[in-house]
């Protein structure tokens, strides 16, 4: 069998190809009504990003399936670079299983399976990548961690950026978790049902269970899907991170991977204290202009 005819590159998610610059663009004019009036989102530091040069994109993620912020960065890209100009996204191996024709959709939009295969190959093709490493134990964390940087302890953005020598770019936000109020995890209560014989729902572990406040639900229970809160959102792009060394045993070095990982984690989290600042200076200024 051929490459092409792999089973798994007919699988949405699995392939580079499925991305839709068109199918892109006409989701511009939906995705700027959100930025503009929606979320009102003020950004910054997209100049940090080198015109002819592929970069990592590393995120924090927030606001649970929806996750705002991830979904404003790209229009920000789009709107600045072009849809022509080519950047994938890594998706969650389980978010494909739970419905085929959205993952359809997604794939369009250039989100591709979160597996080091498809990692290597869009950088490897020339295209910008941009990853979420915290994956959904990120996404739902709970409120009181909303202005902290959490992979989750996952390494494998470090060890790609070193193999393919390629700079990583933080990008940070502000606002997005408050589009939902996460009140706790309860993963743990849940496997222990699930041990005891309680099916997991369309049969897939969701590795998180929150107890969250939000639209439409109220107060929901589990990773549902949720319609964000109008909360203003702040991003920005940070400067490129460059590491001392590269390839393949630099990326061997586990000393080293786990130095460059505390690099990374300590200047996004830097980073993040400041934009928190610099949003609250803004709304408060904003309630004097009303007032006023």
């Amino acid at each position: 069998m051929s490459k092409t005819q792999h089973p798994l590159n007919q699988k949405a998610g699995w392939s580079l190809d499925k991305r839709d610059p068109k199918f892109i663009k006409s989701l511009m004019p939906l995705l700027g009504f959100l930025y503009r009036y929606y979320f009102r989102v003020q950004t910054s530091g997209w100049e940090n990003i080198p015109l002819q040069e592929k970069v990592l994109f590393v995120g924090s993620h927030n606001g649970g399936l929806a996750a705002p912020d991830m979904v404003m960065m790209m229009y920000d890209w789009f709107r600045r670079f072009g849809v022509e100009r080519p950047i994938y996204g890594l998706m969650h191996p389980k978010a494909w299983q739970v419905s085929p024709p959205l993952a359809q959709l997604v794939a369009k939009t250039g989100a591709i399976v979160a597996h080091p295969k498809m990692a290597y190959a869009a950088l490897r093709s020339g295209a910008s990548l941009l990853v979420y490493p915290g994956g959904a134990e990120d996404v739902f964390r709970p409120h009181y961690l909303r202005h902290k940087i959490y992979f989750a302890g996952r390494q494998g953005f470090i060890k790609l950026a070193l193999r393919e020598n390629v700079p990583i770019m933080p990008v940070i936000s502000v606002g997005a978790h408050d589009t939902l109020i996460i009140l706790a995890d309860c993963y743990k209560i849940v496997q222990q049902l699930h041990e005891w014989g309680m099916p997991w729902l369309l049969g897939i572990d969701p590795e998180v269970f929150p107890i969250y406040l939000g639209l439409p639900w109220g107060l929901a229970l589990g990773p549902l899907p949720n319609i964000p809160l109008p909360v203003p959102i702040y991003t920005r792009v940070c400067p490129p991170i460059r590491f001392e060394r590269y390839g393949r045993e630099a990326a061997s070095d586990r000393q080293y991977v786990n130095a460059c990982y505390e690099l990374v984690r300590s200047q996004m989290q830097q980073e993040l204290d400041n934009l928190v600042k610099l949003s609250a200076q803004s709304q408060t200024s904003s309630t004097k202009a009303i007032w006023n």
